[in-house]
């Protein structure tokens, strides 16, 4: 038990704290400083001498439930000013039931009988279920809970082995209820729903707990509590400021480490993309002067396909000529002899020789082999004309026709000489 024999307090009064609280009481209620008494306040001896302990009992709310007014079969006045409520029934056999529920009534008994109550601390703690148990009640105590809670598992096993005779024993009772509720809304001339007695069956097989809410949510435990003090609290106030403070500086050191290597990482890409930037342009300023390159090849290659062919037409040009002067000789023979048969039927001797004169100029200046149709022609006439003027005369269509043929294959190049520029450049 606590020894609350007296024994003499010696406060010494701290250099700072209760002088100010004393000034600042004696100024607000108009009185003398030294007339406010300093009066010792020290939990040190309740937080040193014993434990704050709270009984949990859970579940055991389960064992019983609220009965409605229709389920007795009772009917309440209407628009009454007193309020009537409806008594409440086990769900267990009282056997059972009770077993179940002596071990928490037991632990509260030994939580009271062993512990003390303070209201100043059930006020510091806004609640009157910690009581104080001291140190030496403790194992009176501890010894209590352990025993309920051996009862409380003793009874749990008892209502698993009998569970299905426990609960028949139950719903057999409700059915008994539930006749003599149909019978009793009879009496006061009520109606009695279909199904009413089934109805409170039901409902009664839904609310028995079943064998794992026994076993599971039927807990009994006690919590203990410590007296956390304004300097202890200060103190882990200090601690936990000193704690976001570091926490502070490393994640502030941390970030700026992620912000450093984030920029360097930054100043490496700009620096990959600069450099790829300036081999891309590299790359362009080379295709593009290797395609300049090649034009001014293909240009001056081109200059030079035109020189040579200048240069070659420039050679061929005199042949061209020739050949364009003999065609054109061969043409104005060729005018002379048609002219000689138009007006004399036949060739007369200066048109025989004109004609001769005509063939052996060809075969001397001819050097284009592309003339055989005209050295064909130039063959025929040499014939004709060497024939005797009887048979000359017999055969002047195929003269005339071969005459024709001849001024037909060199009327171009004999139109091409009459050209004034052409005759101009002859005469150079």
């Amino acid at each position: 038990m606590l020894n609350t024999a007296a024994r003499p307090i010696e406060v010494e009064e701290p250099t700072f704290g209760i002088t100010e609280r004393a000034e600042r009481i004696a100024g607000r209620i108009d009185v003398a400083t030294e007339e406010v008494e300093r009066l010792p306040f020290d939990l040190s001896a309740i937080a040193d001498e014993g434990v704050f302990i709270n009984v949990d009992a859970r579940g055991f709310s389960m064992l019983d439930r609220r009965l409605s007014w229709q389920s007795l079969g009772v009917t309440l006045p209407r628009g009454t000013a007193i309020a009537f409520r409806p008594p409440r029934s086990g769900l267990l056999p009282d056997r059972y039931r009770l077993a179940l529920l002596r071990p928490a009534g037991r632990v509260h008994a030994a939580l009271h009988k062993y512990s003390y109550r303070f209201t100043i601390t059930e006020t510091l703690f806004e609640t009157p279920a910690y009581r104080w148990v001291p140190w030496c009640a403790f194992e009176a105590f501890e010894a209590e809970f352990n025993a309920a809670l051996k009862a409380l598992e003793a009874a749990k096993q008892d209502i698993d082995d009998h569970y299905e005779e426990a609960s028949e024993e139950v719903i057999a009772a409700f059915l008994q209820l539930a006749s003599d509720s149909a019978r009793r809304l009879e009496a006061t001339g009520q109606p009695v729903p279909d199904g009413f007695e089934d109805a409170v069956v039901h409902g009664v097989r839904k609310a028995i707990p079943t064998r794992d809410d026994l076993q599971q949510r039927l807990t009994l435990r006690y919590r203990v509590g410590a007296v956390l003090l304004g300097s202890e609290m200060l103190a882990e106030q200090r601690r936990a400021s000193e704690e976001r403070r570091r926490l502070q500086e490393v994640e502030g050191a941390a970030r700026l480490e992620r912000q450093q290597q984030d920029a360097r990482e930054r100043l490496v890409q700009e620096g990959l993309w600069a450099e790829q930037q300036r081999l891309r342009q590299q790359l362009e300023a080379e295709q593009e002067e290797l395609r300049r390159e090649a034009a001014i090849k293909e240009r001056l290659r081109n200059l030079k396909i035109e020189a040579a062919k200048e240069r070659l037409k420039e050679s061929l040009s005199p042949l061209e000529e020739g050949a364009q002067q003999l065609h054109a000789a061969i043409y104005e023979s060729a005018q002379v002899i048609r002219a000689s048969l138009e007006k004399h039927g036949t060739l007369t001797g200066a048109a025989v020789s004109h004609a001769k004169k005509t063939a052996r100029w060809f075969r001397l200046m001819n050097w284009n082999d592309s003339d055989g149709n005209l050295r064909a022609l130039i063959s025929d006439l040499e014939k004709l004309a060497k024939l005797p003027s009887e048979q000359r005369k017999s055969l002047e269509g195929p003269l005339n026709r071969v005459v024709g043929d001849i001024i037909q294959a060199c009327y171009a190049d004999a139109r091409a000489l009459a050209q004034p520029q052409r005759l101009s450049a002859l005469e150079l």
